[in-house]
């Protein structure tokens, strides 16, 4: 366990160099830690992150500043900020694919279409939209309140279709197999959605304790899912359509955001109720 500041939540690892970075509320700021969670610094910013994202292997930090209507990208090798793109109500989370940044804007119901530092475009999203992903070249966003799951294509803009998403969908994660994974926290369920042509559900598995936090190991086909009632880490096998649980692991305490290296298979998982950020070697 490593102590790294107030009620940490978001988190994102570089998948270049396994540099690890954790929003913290006090101080507001994003720590920047090396993989065995040593602080190499803190960046300040003008409002908390609950999520991060590295935008690819070679791109910035993007860091949706909620309170502050902006969603900042950070250099995290130098602390720098490179730009603040201003935005509609509350940021949420933010996704990069074919070379945009598309951020979910959870009280205007609109995903902001960024590019060269200014808003291309907002998009009409389903209400209350928060987790995003990409997979290929498809976005989806969760509709937290409309329980609805959106895909677009990044590159035409063009809306693809909808789907339901449980009963109570928060997050979100989408890799290299065409699939969109949503944590249904209020169902207790993962879903496994195809995301092309249409977003249609192709599995799910149980995921008992309120779960919330999602990250995916692509290259080892693993789900990772934070239980947020039991304090436990849900270990999904997602080789096949539908997500299997291999095993559960105790955590930190309040285990909002868990992140992985997917060179390296490791796990991180911020305890936001004890300022705590837990490195798992499963």
């Amino acid at each position: 366990m490593v102590q790294v500041g107030d009620r940490p939540e978001g988190i994102a690892v570089d998948p270049s160099t396994g540099t690890v970075a954790v929003a913290l509320r006090s101080p507001v700021a994003i720590a920047v830690l090396d993989p065995d969670g040593h602080l190499l610094r803190l960046v300040a910013v003008p409002a908390p992150a609950r999520h991060l994202r590295f935008a690819g292997s070679s791109g910035p930090l993007l860091a949706p500043l909620e309170r502050s209507g902006v969603v900042a990208s950070i250099d995290v090798q130098d602390g720098t900020i490179l730009d603040r793109v201003p935005l509609q109500r509350q940021p949420h989370d933010a996704v990069a694919v074919s070379g945009r940044v598309f951020v979910s804007n959870e009280f205007s119901d609109t995903l902001a279409v960024v590019a060269s530092g200014q808003v291309l475009r907002e998009l009409p999203a389903p209400s209350q939209p928060g987790g995003v992903a990409a997979t290929g070249s498809s976005v989806g966003v969760l509709g937290v309140r409309s329980h609805q799951l959106e895909v677009y294509d990044a590159r035409s803009l063009r809306a693809l279709g909808t789907a339901p998403a449980g009963e109570g969908p928060t997050h979100m994660e989408g890799g290299a197999d065409g699939r969109l994974y949503v944590v249904d926290t209020l169902r207790g369920a993962v879903l496994a959605f195809a995301a092309l042509p249409r977003p249609t559900l192709v599995g799910r598995a149980a995921a008992p304790g309120r779960p919330y936090g999602v990250a995916l190991d692509s290259t080892r086909h693993r789900l990772w899912v934070t239980e947020t009632a039991t304090n436990r880490l849900a270990e999904y096998d997602v080789s096949e359509v539908a997500p299997r649980l291999l095993a559960t692991f105790p955590t930190v305490r309040q285990p909002n955001s868990v992140a992985v290296d997917g060179r390296t298979g490791l796990v991180y998982v911020t305890g936001t109720a004890e300022g705590q950020l837990q490195i798992l070697r499963p």
